[in-house]
C-alpha cells in the first residue's frame, strides 16, 4: 500500500470485464482459434480508441465460474460500450460470456487528495489481481467527516505495513449495486492474504456491509490469456 504523492492522472473511469466459458463452446482447429484469438486480441489491442488495458487475468483454477477478467481504463465511460459491442461480434462471444462488470470512477481520496488508486498514479500493474465490490452500512455515513477521517488514517496506516502491495479503490455510487470496487494487486497472493487479515483489527471493519464475492487472477499477456481461456 502507498503513501501520499502527487497524482499526475485526477481521474479515470475503470471498468473490470468478467467472462465464464459458455457452455457450449465451438469445436475450433488449432488453426481457427488461432485465428480466433488474433481477431479478439485485435479488437481490443488496436481496435478500441480511448480505452486502455491494465491487464488481462487468467482466474481459472483460482476462482470458480470465472476465467477471465479484464482490467480497463478509459476518461469516458461510452468507450467501453463501444467495445463491448466490437466483442459481441468477435469470436470471443462464441465462447464466453461477460458474467459481471464492475464500473466505476476512480479519483483521489477524499481523505487525502494526494492519495488515490495505484493505476491513476501510473504505477506499473502486479502479477495478482483480487476484485471485489465493496459496501459499507449507513451508519458510516452519518458519523462526522472527521470521524471518518480518523478512522480511514488508521487503516490506511496498517495497510502500509504491507508496501509491495498496490491498492485501488474506485466508487460506484448509484451506476452499480455496490458504492466501491475495490482492487488489490500484488505479485505474491500470500501477502495479500496477510494484509486483508491484518485489516480485520481496524476500527472501521464494523461499517463494513458487503466486500464479496471475491475474483483472484493471475496477470498475462493478452494473447496467452486468450489461448488459455477462450
Amino acid at each position: 500500500m502507498q503513501g501520499s504523492e502527487t497524482m499526475p492522472r485526477q481521474s479515470a473511469y475503470t471498468a473490470f470485464w468478467l467472462f465464464s466459458a459458455r457452455d457450449r463452446r465451438p469445436d475450433w482447429s488449432n488453426e481457427e482459434r488461432e485465428e480466433a484469438c488474433r481477431s479478439i486480441h485485435d479488437v481490443i489491442a488496436r481496435n478500441s480508441p480511448g480505452v486502455e488495458l491494465r491487464g488481462a487475468y487468467v482466474t481459472t483454477g483460482l476462482t470458480a465460474g470465472v476465467e477471465l477478467i479484464l482490467w480497463l481504463i478509459a476518461d469516458d465511460a461510452a468507450a467501453f460500450q463501444k467495445l463491448g459491442v466490437a466483442l459481441r461480434r468477435s469470436p470471443l462471444d462464441d465462447s464466453m460470456t461477460m458474467e459481471t462488470v464492475y464500473l466505476g470512477i476512480a479519483s483521489t481520496s477524499q481523505y487525502d487528495p494526494n492519495h488515490g488508486p495505484a493505476f491513476l498514479r501510473g504505477v506499473p500493474p502486479k502479477q495478482y489481481l483480487s476484485v471485489y465490490p465493496f459496501s459499507k452500512i449507513p451508519a458510516w455515513y452519518l458519523l462526522s467527516f472527521e470521524m471518518r477521517r480518523e478512522l480511514m488514517i488508521e487503516h490506511g496506516k496498517m495497510g502500509q505495513e504491507f508496501p509491495t502491495i498496490l491498492t485501488n479503490t474506485v466508487n460506484s455510487f448509484g451506476i452499480a449495486d455496490q458504492e466501491f470496487i475495490v482492487a488489490l494487486e500484488d505479485d505474491d497472493p500470500a501477502t495479500l492474504v496477510k494484509m486483508v487479515q491484518r485489516l480485520r483489527a481496524a476500527a472501521v471493519r464494523e461499517y463494513t456491509q458487503v466486500d464479496t464475492p471475491i475474483y483472484l487472477g493471475l496477470r498475462k499477456d493478452l494473447g496467452q490469456a486468450l489461448h488459455e481461456t477462450i
